[in-house]
């Protein structure tokens, strides 16, 4: 069947279910660059979190387990969410923080360095994704 043999009702229908599926495509978009951005803006947060409760513990903080649960839980979140995205650098990065955090003696710092898990690594590299998507 050729587009000379459909009725102008049929070619309206097939047009308005086009524009819609356009629309419905564009939204999905857009939807998914604005959780990208929360998600990249959440680990950013984590990041200055997780600075901060360091930072108390080098100037003789008490250690917290609570706060390390917290802490823990935020960043397997967080790589759940990115891995979702598409973002799977960035989740696996996220993922070993939880990781960390679960029970920071399993790992050794030479460990921790080499597998890009400084914060301020992966502040890096949602700050890059994050002005990708700008």
């Amino acid at each position: 069947m050729s587009l000379a043999e459909l009725s102008a009702k049929e070619l309206l229908s097939i047009i308005t279910h086009v524009k819609q599926w356009v629309g419905n495509l564009r939204r999905a978009k857009q939807q998914r660059k604005q959780e990208s951005k929360q998600a990249l803006r959440a680990v950013i947060s984590a990041v200055r979190e997780t600075t901060v409760y360091l930072r108390s513990l080098k100037q003789g903080g008490n250690k917290s387990i609570d706060k390390e649960e917290r802490l823990s839980l935020k960043w397997t979140q967080l790589a759940f969410a990115l891995e979702d995205l598409g973002l799977h650098k960035l989740a696996g990065r996220c993922s070993m923080k939880g990781r960390y955090w679960a029970n920071p003696a399993d790992f050794d710092t030479d460990f921790l360095e080499q597998a890009g898990m400084r914060l301020s690594d992966i502040e890096t590299l949602a700050q890059t994704s994050l002005a990708e998507l700008e």
